[in-house]
């Protein structure tokens, strides 16, 4: 049956929410910022409370896909519905194929599947981007280090693989941050409201 729900958690994964909360503020976000659809870009453009929202309906898809695998057909079809809601939120097909990167869905995905790993790296996030004024450095530390907490939590080799492969989807959408980090033209992140 899960497989049936393949589709679905794609369409929840293409939730627009970034999208609808600048546009509901008359912004279109991909012409601002960083151009991102994602909470970190609205964070940037509209202040914290916005950012804040943003990540919650972005966490939101992940964890109702997921949930949904869990409730259906146990853990593997809990990673691999999240999964595809990642998927549908970098590839969303109603915008080109040009969605956001993934943390904050991915995030919400692992909520489910390992809550302690999760709220362990959103309180990591939250140093690390307040330390360094760069949303991207928090995310790539965290989306580095999440497979090792599964592993740690978990103790399962399988989980640890489902986690990187996750993981390494957000982390392929932050290649271009990695070179603007490089090169020290990566945007910093509003502390405003």
């Amino acid at each position: 049956m899960w497989v049936l729900l393949l589709p679905i958690a794609y369409l929840i994964g293409t939730f627009p929410s970034a999208m609808l909360v600048a546009r509901a503020n008359g912004i279109d976000i991909r012409s601002v910022g960083s151009g991102n659809p994602g909470a970190s870009n609205i964070t940037r453009v509209l202040g914290w409370r916005r950012g804040v929202w943003v990540f919650v309906l972005d966490a939101a898809k992940g964890a109702l896909a997921a949930g949904l695998g869990l409730l259906v057909d146990g853990r593997a079809a809990g990673y691999l519905l999240g999964a595809v809601a990642v998927i549908g939120h970098v590839f969303p097909a109603w915008q080109r194929f040009r969605g956001g990167k993934g943390v904050a869905t991915g995030g919400g995905v692992f909520a489910v599947l390992s809550p302690f790993v999760f709220a362990g790296l959103v309180a990591l996030w939250f140093v690390i981007s307040r330390l360094t004024k760069k949303a991207s450095v928090a995310s790539i530390v965290i989306v580095a280090i999440l497979p090792v907490g599964v592993g740690l939590v978990r103790q399962n080799a399988w989980e640890v693989l489902a986690s990187a492969g996750i993981c390494a989807l957000v982390m392929a959408r932050h290649l271009g941050n990695i070179k603007r980090l490089a090169t020290r033209r990566e945007h910093a992140i509003s502390s405003s409201g």
